[in-house]
């Protein structure tokens, strides 16, 4: 891994859908930072009252993950957010989570880590067990108890947004729900989403779409010719006799 992006874990607590949604909407209305921070420190806090939690301190990196997503993004991904929040506009419901699972794992690539764990998990045994994941994460990011407290952390995230689910027995987690994703338009901004997660900034349009990241989504068949004519961010270079890189324009 390359880069600070991709070696820096960044996600250090829960990150409910509900709240993403909730940040997404204020900045469609207009909203500057300033203003987002105070409606979410105003309608969250309540939620971090515990004798045995720091108020502050986790409700403040709590805001600051939110706001990086849609508010403070990176500039490299200004623009894929400025899309992402035209989809939001007019996407039914249920299509939604999609664009706020690849904002996400654009902003912290180590979301995108996680699902990729737990993608390739699934395929292979229909379920997945927390420690292998953190085990194969640690393997990736350092073995380091940090690693594993907030691949913990991801995970709770997965299983708010409905994506994983309780199997019954500790530890031990099943596949959620799994939504089929038709719009040409939302799969072409998942893909830059997904090239984005990735460090080498190039892969086949193929490897994109089945990658384990995006476990709980299953896309329509598109051409890469498709998704090069609908972004003006992607490009398509040839690969073998049937392959189709996928690369960011310069």
């Amino acid at each position: 891994m390359t880069g600070a992006r991709f070696s820096q874990v960044g996600i250090d607590r829960l990150v409910r859908l509900d709240w993403l949604e909730r940040v997404a909407s204020l900045a469609l209305a207009g909203n500057d930072t300033k203003a987002v921070k105070g409606v979410l420190q105003h309608d969250l806090k309540q939620l971090f009252r515990s004798e045995r939690t720091d108020v502050r301190g986790s409700l403040d990196k709590t805001i600051t993950i939110l706001l990086k997503v849609w508010v403070t993004t990176p500039p490299l991904l200004e623009s894929l957010r400025t899309e992402g929040l035209e989809l939001l506009k007019y996407l039914p419901q249920q299509d939604k989570l999609a664009v706020h699972w690849g904002m996400v794992m654009a902003v912290y690539p180590f979301w995108s880590s996680v699902a990729m764990q737990v993608g390739r998990l699934l395929r292979l045994q229909g379920t997945v067990t927390a420690a292998h994941v953190q085990r194969r994460v640690r393997e990736q990011y350092g073995e380091r108890e940090t690693v594993s407290r907030r691949t913990r952390y991801v995970l709770r995230s997965y299983l708010d947004w409905g994506v994983l689910q309780e199997s019954g027995t500790k530890g031990i987690y099943a596949c959620g729900r799994v939504l089929f994703i038709e719009d040409p338009r939302l799969i072409t901004w998942l893909t830059e989403a997904v090239l984005h997660a990735r460090a080498n900034g190039a892969a086949p349009l193929k490897a994109l779409l089945d990658s384990p990241s995006v476990f709980p989504f299953r896309f329509k068949p598109i051409q890469a010719a498709s998704i090069s004519a609908a972004s003006p961010r992607l490009d398509i270079i040839r690969h073998g006799l049937d392959d189709n890189l996928i690369i960011f324009k310069k």
